[in-house]
């Protein structure tokens, strides 16, 4: 109890932490101040940059169908890019992100195959799998309190030599058998990989999974307890959990999220070709932090949005087409995908350091 007798924040409930926590936000009424602390500020402005760039530089990129393309790639990190925002909001890190694709498809093929099954069947096996591996890496992360970093690095190890091990144990090469003969396989395409044709404009299926997990997670962020407890564990773990967080099973929910997205985006992946090499996926992991940090998250913890997220992957797609379609030299991709790193960070802590000073 402090002097004027109002209950500490060690002294109050989650609930009650929830409620201050709304009340607070309720008050910063400034129009200025609402922008500038948008998590997302910075990649907006990056992202409206790159498109004039390139609306300019090449002559068909503002074309629907090109912009489909910009949408397709962009949903293809953004399906990962948004739960991975979430865990690194709660404070973590996924270093196995990106091999989880390529496990969950790989598990879907190969069960699918071998059974003789529905490749429904197969998919979900291979959700029950994914899920699994999530909850593993967010167990050994609170039970052993090491850093993310080393859980899931570990966890990177495995499953590599595990997408690998066990494709040329099964199938005798390092790619599974085609599953497109099977049954099931065209519903599970319409559901994972289809086209839909809106105006005479084709677009991919992906881009509604993308925006349908972007508006999840910002209603989870926004709009409900477990979002508070995401950005308080993030925050100070310490603190949240003296009053009251579940700090174990947030991480674990985080790091099932994460598993969650990679499901989605390797069975669109299997679906989409029929087969699955066992080797994809490496690499990925840190496309998709660079879409979140791009995307106003801190590498501390405590502070982003799934928005943001998506911007940032919309950013990666604007500028990987963008460059084949202005017949600029792809070497440079990863050159100005850096330099947008860079930029994005140092604009998202310039806002931050200006919201606050207008507190």
């Amino acid at each position: 109890m402090s002097a004027t007798g109002e209950r500490t924040a060690e002294e109050r409930t989650p609930d009650e932490g929830a409620v201050k926590t709304a009340d607070e936000r309720l008050l910063q009424t400034s129009p200025l101040r609402k922008l500038l602390s948008r998590p997302e500020l910075g990649s907006v402005v990056g992202a409206l940059a790159v498109f004039a760039v390139f609306a300019f530089a090449a002559d068909g990129f503002l074309h629907t169908a090109s912009l489909s393309t910009v949408l397709y790639a962009s949903s293809t990190i953004g399906i990962m890019a948004v739960p991975v925002a979430l865990l690194m909001i709660g404070g973590e890190f996924d270093l196995s992100a990106g091999v989880l694709v390529t496990s969950s498809a790989l598990v879907s093929s190969m069960f699918s195959y071998q059974m003789t099954a529905n490749t429904w069947v197969g998919v979900g096996v291979s959700l029950l799998v994914t899920l699994a591996i999530g909850a593993f890496n967010g167990f050994m992360l609170t039970r052993t309190k090491l850093p993310s970093f080393i859980i899931t690095l570990g966890t990177f190890l495995m499953l590599t030599g595990m997408n690998l091990g066990f494709t040329k144990l099964i199938d005798g090469t390092v790619s599974t058998k085609t599953i497109a003969d099977m049954e099931g396989f065209p519903s599970a395409r319409a559901v994972f990989a289809s086209t839909l044709t809106v105006g005479g404009v084709d677009f991919k299926v992906t881009i509604l999974w993308w925006l349908g997990l972007v508006a999840l997670a910002s209603w989870i962020l926004l709009r409900t307890r477990a979002g508070n407890w995401i950005f308080a564990v993030g925050g100070n773990q310490d603190a949240a959990r003296a009053v009251g967080v579940p700090v174990a099973k947030t991480k674990i929910g985080l790091y099932m999220g994460v598993a969650f997205g990679a499901w989605i985006s390797g069975q669109h992946l299997l679906f989409s070709f029929d087969a699955v090499q066992s080797g994809e996926g490496v690499g990925n992991e840190l496309i998709y932090i660079i879409a979140a940090v791009i995307g106003g998250c801190l590498i501390t913890g405590g502070y982003g949005s799934a928005v943001g997220s998506a911007v940032g992957a919309l950013l990666f797609g604007l500028t990987s087409k963008g460059i084949v379609f202005a017949e600029w030299n792809p070497d440079w991709f990863k050159f100005f995908l850096g330099a947008m790193l860079l930029l994005a960070t140092l604009l998202n802590h310039w806002v931050r350091k200006r919201a606050e000073a207008t507190k």
